[in-house]
C-alpha cells in the first residue's frame, strides 16, 4: 500500500484534463454526499458545497484531502469508479506492472497497491505538467479567504536544498510513504520512500538517498529543450524546408568524473513531402559514448508546412529554373 501518495495520480489525471482544455481551474467543484463521508485527512467538506477546481487541487496536493480527491474525481469523470477505472488506464499507458488502484485517495483497500519504481514514474511523468509541479512545490495556500491555511505535507519543501515536488502519505498499513523530487546543478533525482516507522523517517531515508545521487552523479547539459539540430527539405510544400527541434532537454547523467568521451549525431531525412503538422516527428538526436548509443530525444517540425497548390507548384519549379 501507498497511502496518499495515490494521490499523485489523481492530481496528474486532474492537471492533465485541465492542461487539455477540458476543465478550468476556475470551475465550480460541487461536494457530494460521498465526498463528505470520507474520513482521514480532509478540508471538512460540506454536501453541496462549491469551491473552485484550483482550489480543491490545492487542498489535495498540500492538505492531503481525501474529501476534495472525492470531489474531484466525481467532477472529471463522473464517478469514483470511473476515475479509478481511468487511473489503472493512465498507469498502463506509463508501462506500470505493479500498481493497482482501488480508490482515488489512498486509504487502506485490498488490492490497491504499487511500488516505489511505478511510483517515481507516476512522478517523473507529473513533473512534465507544469500545473502539476506547481501545486506540488506550493507549500502554503489560504483556502475559504483564509479561514483554513494548508500547509504543505513534504516538509522537504522546507528542509532540503533543492526540494520541489512530491506527496506524502501514512496509513496503518502502509506506513509512513513519500514520493519526492530534487534538482540541483541541472541534475533532478526522484526519490521513493515507502512503509518507513516512524514519523518523519521516511523524509530522513529521502535526504540520505538524495545526498548519496547528488554527490556521485552529474547533469551532462548537451542541448536544450527547442535546439535547432537541422533542416529537412519539404516537396509540394509552401515552404522548402522545415527546422527540426529536440522535442526535450538532451541531457545524460553520469558519474562525476566520467563526462568525457560523449559524441552527438543526427538522424533527419533528406526529404520529405508536405504536408508537415507542427510537432510532427521528424528524426532523433542520438547521444553517444564509446560507440554505444546512450539516449536519444525526438527531433520534431518547428511549424506547419502546408501542401502548395499545384500553382503554386509550377511557380516554384519556374524559379528555381529561371
Amino acid at each position: 500500500p501507498m497511502a496518499s501518495v495515490t494521490k499523485l495520480m489523481t492530481l496528474l489525471l486532474a492537471t492533465e484534463a485541465v492542461e487539455r482544455g477540458e476543465f478550468k481551474l476556475s470551475d465550480k467543484v460541487v461536494a457530494s454526499e460521498n465526498a463528505w463521508e470520507m474520513g482521514g485527512s480532509q478540508i471538512y467538506l460540506e454536501p453541496g458545497e462549491e469551491m473552485s477546481l484550483w482550489d480543491m487541487l490545492l487542498a489535495i496536493g498540500l492538505q492531503s484531502a481525501n474529501d476534495a480527491s472525492v470531489a474531484v474525481a466525481e467532477h472529471i469523470m463522473g464517478t469514483r469508479e470511473s476515475f479509478v477505472q481511468a487511473m489503472n488506464d493512465r498507469a498502463k499507458s506509463l508501462g506500470l506492472q505493479d500498481t493497482n488502484f482501488v480508490n482515488c485517495h489512498g486509504l487502506t483497500a485490498d488490492n490497491h497497491y504499487t511500488s516505489a519504481y511505478d511510483m517515481a514514474v507516476i512522478l517523473k511523468e507529473g513533473l512534465k505538467n507544469p500545473l502539476f509541479k506547481k501545486i506540488t512545490a506550493m507549500k502554503e495556500y489560504d483556502l475559504r479567504g483564509g479561514a483554513f491555511k494548508l500547509w504543505n505535507t513534504n516538509k522537504l519543501l522546507w528542509w532540503y536544498d533543492g526540494a520541489d515536488a512530491g506527496k506524502t502519505g501514512w496509513t496503518e498499513a502502509a506506513n509512513f510513504c513519500l514520493a519526492t523530487s530534487a534538482e540541483r546543478d541541472g541534475l533532478r533525482l526522484i526519490c521513493v520512500v515507502l512503509g518507513t516507522p516512524e514519523p518523519r523517517s521516511h523524509f530522513r531515508e529521502a535526504t540520505k538517498l538524495f545526498n548519496y545521487g547528488f554527490a556521485r552523479y552529474q547533469a551532462i547539459n548537451i542541448a536544450p529543450v527547442g535546439y535547432v539540430a537541422g533542416k529537412v527539405k519539404i516537396g509540394k510544400g509552401q515552404s522548402n524546408s522545415v527546422e527540426a527541434l529536440t522535442a526535450d532537454k538532451v541531457s545524460v547523467v553520469v558519474q562525476r568524473g566520467k563526462d568525457k568521451g560523449f559524441d552527438s549525431k543526427i538522424e533527419l531525412p533528406g526529404y520529405i513531402n508536405a504536408p508537415v503538422k507542427k510537432g510532427q516527428d521528424l528524426g532523433w538526436y542520438i547521444v553517444t559514448k564509446d560507440g554505444g548509443e546512450v539516449m536519444r530525444i525526438k527531433l520534431i517540425a518547428r511549424e506547419d508546412v502546408a501542401k502548395a497548390t499545384v500553382l503554386e507548384q509550377i511557380r516554384k519549379v519556374l524559379d528555381s529554373v529561371f
